[in-house]
């Protein structure tokens, strides 16, 4: 029986399975008797992938089917640093499960988006998770986050994505907001205008933002990048999505 090797990134943990990613996102976002529902976010990594930080070889020994035959659906390896420790190289794929457990499958791009908007806004999902706004395109948003030297705050790798601003991405102060669901909108656009005005290129609109994203306003895709490379996971259209998986379509848009 196969054991898979997951990365979750809410909350960050390195998790060991006999499950498949699709059954695996449905246990590990509708939860159990002892685990609440919730969004679940994971990449498949290469099984082959060892670190002397993980102990996965004791981990894989575990893995075993229960006495009753069913199979054994997580042992969990680390809880704490997992993403600075792993070779972007190992991610597979990244898997998006919603709060019913339909589970969507990204394939990675070499193709990196750096867009030509002025202004950008980034939800960091791990190891921090804060909302922030930018006047740098993702792969300078790496840099200040990971590679800066002036910088006082860095982390050794983190996951993020790009989140729409629709017309604020060029008119934070008139810009129409149409159909975007965020929070203290007039905060958002004091945010973005300060960055526009301003010597500033990054400024954090909520420190203490939720992991959960509402997966029908990603802009573009997922980053996950260390000192090392960026790798990028793009988001299908909704037309794409709605033909090719609308049960994940319908459940991500409730």
């Amino acid at each position: 029986m196969a054991i898979h090797l997951y990365l979750s990134l809410m909350p960050e943990a390195l998790i060991a399975s006999m499950l498949g990613p699709e059954e695996f996102g449905t246990y590990y976002s509708v939860g159990s008797v002892k685990k609440a529902r919730g969004q679940a976010m994971f990449f498949e990594v290469d099984p082959r992938y060892r670190h002397p930080y993980f102990r996965t070889e004791e981990a894989f020994a575990r893995c075993v089917p229960h006495e009753d035959g069913s199979l054994k659906a997580s042992v969990y390896i680390s809880v704490y640093r997992v993403l600075e420790h792993i070779d972007l190289n190992a991610l597979q794929h990244l898997y998006l499960s919603t709060m019913d457990g339909r589970t969507l499958e990204l394939n990675p791009d070499n193709e990196i988006p750096n867009g030509t908007d002025q202004l950008h806004l980034y939800h960091e999902i791990a190891p921090v998770t804060p909302l922030v706004v930018s006047r740098l395109g993702p792969l300078q948003f790496l840099d200040q986050l990971v590679r800066n030297p002036v910088s006082l705050i860095t982390v050794p790798a983190i996951a993020f994505t790009e989140l729409q601003l629709g017309e604020l991405a060029e008119d934070p102060e008139m810009g129409l907001m149409e159909n975007l669901p965020y929070e203290n909108q007039d905060h958002l656009r004091q945010c973005l205008t300060d960055i526009k005005t301003k010597y500033a290129t990054t400024k954090m609109v909520n420190r203490s933002h939720s992991p959960n994203v509402q997966y029908r306003t990603i802009k573009n895709g997922f980053f996950v990048g260390n000192t090392k490379q960026l790798r990028y996971f793009p988001m299908p259209s909704a037309e794409e999505i709605r033909t090719n998986n609308y049960r994940w379509f319908r459940s991500a848009n409730m």
